[in-house]
């Protein structure tokens, strides 16, 4: 194990075990190759440098060796395929309360960002397989300077606290918060989907979504007791499970 990170592994809850790797393609493709040979829920992989992330669609995630933190979960849920997708909810509240424990006032983009303001801090990627889930969490940790695409859209936990923000403490802060959310996808979850509704930075807001069966727009109204997203649109209120992009308009 990489001595950077042994004091992060020393606060992992069980069942949750840290494997470390200098570089990685991408943290999500590597672990689901492990969880595929039998890996055990909670592994943590890692990667001090993640040379091809990505993020929904194949977008390419921004990740400046040593600025920001690249890894996955590998969970084994006990409870049915249908309530997984609320792990994005269930990783994004943990990425938050880890953001506001340093000081940054952060929101929850539903159903898989981070923003602090109007500006992405952390996205988090969802895969399932046969019978296992991999959670990929990037967050943008010291970066100062971003490329001119994303500069305006972008923002770093560095830039929005003015101070040095310890990459090993930060990943064991997500890696308990996110231990607490995790067995809240079944029953709980009443509890995790009011504290993402506080957190929500979509309501009120109009909005187009891309999603399976084409473009969307709408004002959001809420989250749904289930985990969904409340759009009135002009042809009533939609509930949403997922979305592949979603932009406020206004």
């Amino acid at each position: 194990m990489n001595d950077g990170f042994s004091s992060a592994a020393a606060g992992f809850p069980d069942p949750f075990r840290l494997l470390v790797r200098e570089s990685a393609a991408s943290t999500n493709d590597e672990l689901r190759s492990l969880a595929e040979n039998g890996a055990p829920d909670g592994l943590v992989l890692v990667a001090q440098e993640q040379t091809a992330g990505r993020g929904r669609r194949g977008a390419a995630w921004f990740a400046p060796t040593g600025e920001s933190l690249a890894f996955s979960i590998l969970v084994r849920p006990s409870e049915p395929k249908a309530l997984w997708p609320r792990l994005a909810l269930a990783t994004g509240l943990a990425v938050a309360e880890a953001a506001e424990a340093v000081g940054a006032a952060a929101g929850i983009k539903w159903p898989n960002d981070v923003w602090i303001g109007r500006r992405k801090v952390a996205g988090i990627l969802v895969e399932a397989g046969r019978d296992f889930v991999i959670v990929g969490i990037g967050i943008n940790v010291t970066t100062t300077a971003f490329p001119d695409e994303i500069q305006d859209i972008a923002t770093s936990l560095r830039l929005e606290t003015g101070i040095e923000i310890d990459l090993p403490d930060l990943l064991a802060t997500i890696v308990r918060r996110f231990a607490t959310h995790r067995s809240r996808i079944g029953p709980g979850f009443d509890e995790l989907i009011d504290s993402v509704r506080e957190r929500c930075v979509l309501s009120g807001h109009r909005v187009s979504l891309a999603t399976a069966e084409g473009r969307i727009e709408g004002r959001v109204t809420g989250i749904s007791d289930t985990g969904e997203l409340l759009l009135r649109t002009p042809e009533g209120t939609r509930a949403l499970i997922q979305a592949d992009e979603v932009r406020i308009l206004e």
